[in-house]
């Protein structure tokens, strides 16, 4: 199981953005919704790696939240509600959450295999670095193709020529991408997976 602790940086000098996060968290499949744990915290659940990858990734993209993933057992029945939920996978997403926010990348994870574990935070943290660099543009053409489109559709739908979408694909890491969120999945499965 996988729990995400989520925390919004700098919320002393910000305004509250954990309603509108939990909005647009309402879209994944998880098995337990994301919900405020504390103040400007918000905590899930998922039991797939491609879905936290996903949300982990979205969050990166915001630029407002440090993130913490655990991974490992949770004690079950999980209740009704995310904030009651106990075990080790909610403890793991607590310290990953408190180490976040002092990581290069603003991710951490943590779980029973330290090693697994680190070896999944490497790969989220060189993506969340590529995705944090990349121009508004690069991220226009990466959603075209996450969408399942080809450069051609993506080029109308942009308004611009095929040759542009290549050029903004590459600029924005695309072709690196898609084979690290693989390899990001593996690894936190494996992290997983004692």
């Amino acid at each position: 199981m996988f729990v995400l602790t989520v925390d919004q940086r700098g919320s002393r000098r910000d305004v509250d953005r954990v309603d509108d996060q939990l909005r647009a968290l309402a879209r994944y499949r998880l098995v337990r919704p994301f919900e405020r744990t504390a103040g400007d915290e918000i905590q899930g659940v998922a039991d797939t790696a491609d879905v936290v990858v996903d949300i982990a990734l979205a969050l990166v993209r915001d630029g407002h939240w440090s993130i913490g993933i655990g991974t490992g057992s949770v004690d079950e029945p999980l209740p009704t509600t995310t904030r009651a939920g106990r075990g080790p996978a909610f403890e793991a997403a607590r310290a990953a959450v408190t180490r976040a926010k002092n990581t290069p990348a603003s991710i951490a994870v943590e779980g029973p295999d330290p090693t697994a574990a680190a070896d999944a935070e490497a790969v989220l943290t060189l993506l969340a670095m590529l995705i944090g660099r990349r121009s508004a543009n690069g991220h226009q053409a990466v959603e075209q193709m996450r969408a399942g489109r080809t450069q051609s559709e993506a080029a109308d739908r942009l308004g611009i020529s095929k040759q542009a979408v290549s050029q903004r694909l590459s600029a924005a890491g695309w072709h690196a991408e898609e084979p690290a969120r693989s390899l990001a999945e593996r690894l936190l499965t494996k992290a997983d997976n004692l």
